[in-house]
């Protein structure tokens, strides 16, 4: 009996105290807007999270021209007389013949993370990477940006470049190889005179 009193008298303060603070009550110890289960997997979703963009990209153009032109013109006079005969004829002819083809071949393959920066009403992602390298002194920046449907995001959290609208894809290179790719000033001043 003085145990039921006793269970009694401490439910009834346990529900005093809860009704007296029903703020306490409320609150819980996960944020909704951040929580995610152990079971969901782990694609980017809001703003400063992480994503990793397979780049593969290959550009090919190729342009070809051809002319060929060609004219002639002969003429032949002829003077005779009793005693002699004169014959002259002049010839002109011309052709011009020409060609030209032009083709670019460039290939980028990479792996880059990217981090959310904006997060669109209709559930889009802006995203943004850089990644800095640097070998034997010659420094190479590879950055990449644009929107990213989620639908498109890989359950490993990882898009391929060719699914990335508005992409803006850029290999930049500084040093010792990329100086000796320039053309030397003396070389396009005289491609600017036409001399070569």
């Amino acid at each position: 009996m003085n145990r039921t009193r006793s269970f009694v008298l401490a439910s009834g303060l346990l529900l005093l105290a809860s009704a007296l603070s029903p703020a306490v009550a409320q609150q819980s110890l996960i944020d909704p807007a951040s929580y995610r289960s152990l079971a969901a997997d782990h694609r980017a979703f809001r703003v400063g999270d992480v994503i990793t963009v397979y780049v593969l990209e290959a550009t090919r153009a190729s342009s070809q021209a051809a002319t060929d032109a060609a004219s002639e013109l002969d003429m032949q006079v002829g003077l005779s007389s009793p005693s002699t005969a004169y014959n002259a004829s002049l010839g002109l002819a011309g052709s011009n013949s020409a060609g030209a083809r032009t083709t670019r071949v460039g290939e980028l393959r990479t792996q880059i993370s990217a981090q959310v920066m904006a997060v669109e009403p209709d559930g889009d992602l802006h995203i943004e990477g850089v990644q800095t390298l640097t070998v034997n002194g010659e420094r190479q920046k590879i950055r990449v940006s644009g929107l990213v449907r989620p639908q498109d995001i890989s359950a490993d959290n990882t898009v391929w470049s060719h699914r990335i609208a508005n992409a803006d894809l850029e290999l930049v290179g500084v040093g010792v190889v990329s100086e000796s790719q320039r053309q030397s000033i003396f070389y396009r001043l005289f491609k600017w005179l036409r001399l070569l």
